[in-house]
């Protein structure tokens, strides 16, 4: 399958960029925050070329990507035109990816596991990268998604600086749908706080507002920013 951007919507995209920076812009501000202490990252998996441009030229350069390969393909060709581009794994990251995930993001915000943290580790020391790291909580315990839970948060934040000597700056999450987010945004900073770290990225298209009111450094939004996606299937 690969991704087709209706042309009414590659060119309001302009506009939905706008407006969602003014909405962060204003909900920092009603947080008491500065504005430039939230960093919207364009979650740009299945778009096209048309809406990737798009987004391009309203001056975004930090995207977030689910997969290796699908960024690969949005990304490899753009990138030497873009020095300023900073590209983040938001996706679940199998070990035998680790090794390509370090080679081509600068950001991963899914480490959950120890067994992630080795096959990190052992990719940075092979490819001479170290992409900085977010530990990815599952904090509605949810068995269908990633995340380490809460309660082993703190150990495994330990072993991959500790033992695997990497670099932890952050948490992810990502609350469960049916549930108001700001309890679990709250025990991510609370986890954060408690380890040092000042990373925090969490909410999405539906809930960024409430992130930023709880302290996300980063905001992870798709379809306030690119519509609703639409698949179409891929031509040979």
């Amino acid at each position: 399958m690969t991704a087709t951007t209706p042309a009414f919507a590659v060119s309001s995209i302009a506009d939905r960029f706008a407006e969602v920076r003014r909405r962060i812009h204003d909900a920092a501000l009603t947080a008491g925050r500065d504005p430039a202490s939230v960093v919207l990252t364009a979650v740009s998996k299945t778009q096209g070329d048309a809406a990737l441009e798009a987004a391009l030229a309203t001056g975004q350069r930090v995207f977030g990507e689910n997969r290796v390969q699908e960024a690969r393909a949005h990304w490899h060709d753009r990138r030497a035109a873009l020095p300023d581009l900073e590209l983040r794994l938001i996706g679940p990251l199998q070990t035998n990816k680790a090794q390509e995930a370090v080679q081509l993001f600068d950001v991963i915000e899914t480490l959950d596991r120890e067994r992630l943290a080795a096959a990190l580790a052992a990719a940075v020391r092979r490819t001479g990268r170290r992409p900085r790291l977010l530990v990815q909580v599952n904090t509605g315990a949810e068995p269908q998604k990633a995340g380490v839970s809460p309660e082993n948060a703190d150990a495994l934040i330990a072993a991959a600086r500790d033992v695997h000597g990497l670099t932890v700056e952050g948490l992810m999450c990502i609350p469960p749908a049916d549930e108001d987010p700001a309890p679990h945004f709250a025990l991510l900073a609370a986890i954060a706080a408690r380890n040092g770290l000042n990373v925090l990225s969490m909410g999405m298209s539906g809930d960024y507002l409430t992130a930023i009111e709880a302290g996300a450094t980063h905001v992870r939004v798709g379809s306030a920013l690119f519509g609703e996606r639409n698949m179409v299937p891929a031509t040979s």
